[in-house]
């Protein structure tokens, strides 16, 4: 078979003409000849399975330079680029499809037809920070208030001062009242104070560069819970007997798990399974994830750093959620579980119950 016109090329490749001079001139997909005199281009039979490659992934929303290089792999390894591509996209769809909940919650609860009959409701809560067996000195910070509850892990040098600086930006939610229809943005700008705080804080130590810090916190609104997630502390609600995980870890393995490349049993003991993606300071994507839950009457909920989850099990995190009869018993056995585990980390955790009554 002979050479193919862009017309007959565009039909058997399901690509317009306009794509296959688009994709022409970003060296992606080339016509085999060019006539000198007419520039009139013909593409050879054997091209159409890259071009039909080429459509299928622009289908899939993939950028044309990530296209280029998915088209330069062998088919091993560019299945496994294709793989890593979406996991991404459905990571980003999951975080849009949080942010939607949020705003649909919010904003039927703001609703003046929508009224709400059930019991008041409030929090006990408890929190407790540890050095651990192994660490010089604690980088972690969390607080529990009668409206905040927060867990932070600094790193860096400075890492102390940083987490500390985050949850204390972060305190004025305690006594100021959130707006009608604006807890959204006091929650954006909440992160963008803690971020500051944290810069600010990486400034006046001796080592700025790597100063930084994880940030998870709640926000008791009275009947919900607003979350604000960033790096890879935890948390986790007990509801019913069951445990939850309600945060998803921004590190590098976590996202090599999410795009298939390794399983969970190998992210244990991965060399780069503190390594984050998402952070306050040391030049980290500052990128919080916002969340919404409606609380419920014997509802509990653990916000904890790194150095508990790392070395104990979910089953025993659970057991002593279920048992624990106050969240002051549950943060002190929760430490030393991860004490008893060789400690080696500094270890936080919130405890919070959802009770009936004012």
């Amino acid at each position: 078979m002979g050479l193919l016109t862009i017309g007959a090329f565009a039909k058997a490749s399901r690509l317009s003409p306009k794509a296959l001079r688009l994709y022409d001139e970003l060296g992606l997909l080339p016509p085999a000849h060019v006539d000198p005199v007419t520039g009139y281009r013909r593409y050879a039979p054997d091209q159409v399975e890259r071009a039909r490659l080429v459509a299928w992934l622009r289908r899939l929303g993939m950028p044309l330079v990530r296209i280029r290089h998915v088209c330069s792999l062998d088919a091993r390894d560019a299945a496994q680029e294709i793989r890593s591509f979406w996991a991404r996209a459905e990571a980003d769809f999951a975080a849009r499809r949080d942010l939607v909940a949020f705003l649909v919650g919010h904003l039927e609860r703001e609703d003046p037809a929508v009224t709400t009959t059930a019991s008041p409701l409030s929090i006990r809560y408890a929190a407790g920070s540890d050095v651990g067996l192994v660490r010089e000195a604690n980088q972690d910070t969390a607080y529990a208030g009668s409206r905040l509850l927060a867990v932070a892990d600094g790193c860096g040098d400075g890492g102390a001062r940083a987490s500390a600086a985050a949850v204390e930006a972060l305190k004025y939610l305690e006594t100021d009242g959130i707006p009608a229809g604006g807890l959204l943005d006091v929650l954006a700008d909440a992160v963008e104070q803690a971020e500051q705080a944290v810069d600010g804080a990486a400034r006046a130590g001796s080592a700025a560069e790597g100063t930084g810090t994880t940030l998870t916190a709640m926000l008791w609104t009275g009947s919900q819970l607003a979350l604000v997630h960033i790096g890879d502390c935890r948390v986790y609600l007990l509801r019913d007997g069951e445990l939850f995980r309600i945060t998803h870890d921004h590190t590098v393995v976590q996202t090599m798990i999410d795009e298939g490349r390794i399983s969970p049993e190998e992210a244990a003991s991965h060399p780069q399974r503190s390594m984050l993606v998402r952070a306050l300071g040391s030049g980290a994507d500052a990128t919080a994830d916002l969340r919404l839950h409606d609380a419920g009457d014997g509802d509990r909920y653990l916000l904890c750093s790194d150095g508990l989850p790392t070395v104990v099990p979910d089953g025993e995190i659970q057991q002593v959620l279920t048992d624990a009869p106050e969240p002051e018993r549950a943060v002190r056995e929760l430490v030393a579980l991860a004490n008893g585990a060789g400690g080696p980390d500094n270890v936080s955790c919130v405890v919070a119950d959802v009770v009936a009554g004012a």
